[in-house]
């Protein structure tokens, strides 16, 4: 096969790839969507009124009770929530990583028009941007709550206080 060839046959499988992507998260989302509101209350009671049934048929004598099954669930939920507020601590540390670049590029932005304006106040806007800075590091967080909240500047929530968060939403 010819060169050419061949590349057209790569660019097609690449469209149709990213076809098939946004078809895949279009149609994840629409599951997600329907997959959160169908789960009603009383769908929620049915589902565990069926798995405490069939827990309770086939529990072996001795060797699994039902504390056993209500602390493996139990467990099951912390593990889960435990990842999740991994996962939210995780995205809030890039987010708070792109702010700080953000915020970083704006500075250099401001200073190179600042020299290009005013050459001799520079020196005093550095002062005050680098005061302001500073400040705004060692103000203390406010969580949803309002409450300021201890940790330092370059670090995300501990995974209790995120999985606290996601609870109280």
């Amino acid at each position: 096969m010819k060169f050419s060839t061949l590349r057209s046959r790569v660019k097609r499988c690449e469209q149709v790839v990213a076809v098939r992507l946004v078809d895949t998260q279009d149609n994840w989302g629409v599951l997600s969507q329907v997959w959160r509101s169908g789960w009603s209350p009383l769908r929620i009671i049915v589902a565990g009124v069926a798995s405490g049934f069939v827990a309770g048929k086939l529990e072996l004598p001795g060797k699994v009770s039902g504390a056993r099954w209500l602390q493996m669930v139990g467990s099951v939920s912390n593990l889960v929530a435990s990842g999740q507020a991994a996962f939210a601590s995780a995205m809030a540390a890039h987010a708070a990583g792109t702010a700080d670049d953000a915020a970083e590029q704006a500075d250099a932005a401001a200073e190179k028009v600042d020299d290009a304006v005013n050459p001799t106040a520079t020196a005093a806007a550095a002062g005050a941007a680098a005061g302001a800075a500073a400040a705004a590091r060692n103000a203390p967080r406010t969580g949803t709550t309002g409450v300021p909240q201890e940790r330092d500047a370059g670090t995300g929530p501990r995974p209790a206080e995120a999985a606290t968060e996601l609870s109280e939403r």
